[in-house]
């Protein structure tokens, strides 16, 4: 499903309160409401384009999941069932007034689309989720949620337990979740019914951990390799040096550096980079080197460095 900005099918401001937010949802249903349009694809796909943006921005919690991850990122979380479970438009449409007309609930299947094409049990999203006009309603699952949880880099070096608080069905949880070791940006950790209560006895959606590693200042993550920058003087580039490097898992390495060294040459450290998530192993570290050149020579440095001149250097 690509984005939709649902403000705009509204003809709304992203300040809009709830009742602007009705208002608008209510004058464009009035105008592209099936039943007034009998034939007109056009209207209908209308309709089903406000119902859907409506659905969204008059629930708080799916209008606040729109807001944090945008158009597009909302739909490539939550399904078109998300979108419209726990919403009444059967109270909606009583509420302005609305009549299904000659056709029936039916209607509303053949807009949405039905059984299998828009994964809704029963047909449209009007019948299945609240069993029709007049129907009994039946147990629908709750909605998924989707927290981004902040990782230090050397939290995501080790299996790490955090512990997260969020707001689901009015009240606030706090919920512990182990971190797997190796863990990068963008993966999702799943916690099976720990989302939105499900409507009628059904039963409740899952919570979605998704994490966001937080960058580093001296390392830089390359998959599972790590890269650490450390400069040296000109003189330990010709001659060669020995210098520490300090690792992810705070251990402090002696790096040989040999003579004739280049600049952003690298050394590999094998096996001190991040572990590999959900096997053995680990990646690398890579120590780059730069060569320092200063800005301003002392006399002494400056006739050495004439005196390199001289020789070819």
């Amino acid at each position: 499903m690509s984005g939709k900005d649902y403000y705009q099918i509204l003809g709304v401001s992203k300040a809009a309160s709830p009742e602007e937010i009705k208002k608008a949802y209510r004058k464009l249903a009035l105008k592209y409401h099936p039943d007034r349009n009998q034939g007109d694809k056009g209207a209908e796909a209308k309709f089903k384009d406000i119902s859907e943006a409506y659905a969204v921005l008059s629930h708080p919690e799916k209008k606040k999941q729109y807001d944090m991850f945008g158009a597009d990122g909302f739909h490539k979380r939550f399904t078109q069932e998300d979108i419209f479970r726990d919403f009444d438009f059967g109270s909606i449409f009583k509420e302005f007034g609305f009549g299904t007309g000659g056709r029936g609930p039916n209607i509303f299947s053949q807009i949405f689309g039905g059984p299998g094409q828009a994964h809704f049990r029963g047909g449209g999203p009007f019948d299945s989720t609240y069993g029709g006009f007049g129907g009994q309603p039946q147990g629908m699952r709750g909605q998924n949620l989707v927290y981004e949880l902040s990782v230090t880099l050397e939290e995501a070096a080790k299996t790490t337990d955090k512990v997260i608080s969020y707001q689901v069905g009015g009240r606030h949880e706090k919920v512990s979740v182990k971190v797997p070791a190796g863990i990068s940006t963008g993966k999702k950790l799943r916690l099976s019914g720990k989302g939105q209560p499900g409507s009628y006895g059904g039963p409740s959606g899952d919570l979605y951990i998704q994490i966001k590693i937080i960058d580093h200042p001296l390392f830089k993550r390359e998959g599972d390799d790590l890269i650490l920058m450390r400069e040296i003087k000109y003189s330990e580039a010709l001659l060669g040096t020995e210098i520490e490097v300090p690792t992810i898992d705070k251990k402090t390495l002696r790096l040989k550096i040999p003579p004739g060294t280049q600049s952003n040459a690298k050394f590999r450290l094998k096996g001190h980079g991040m572990p590999h998530m959900n096997r053995g192993g680990r990646g690398d570290a890579l120590v780059q080197v730069t060569i320092g050149i200063p800005k301003k020579l002392s006399k002494k440095q400056k006739a050495l460095a004439e005196e390199l001149a001289e020789a070819g250097l």
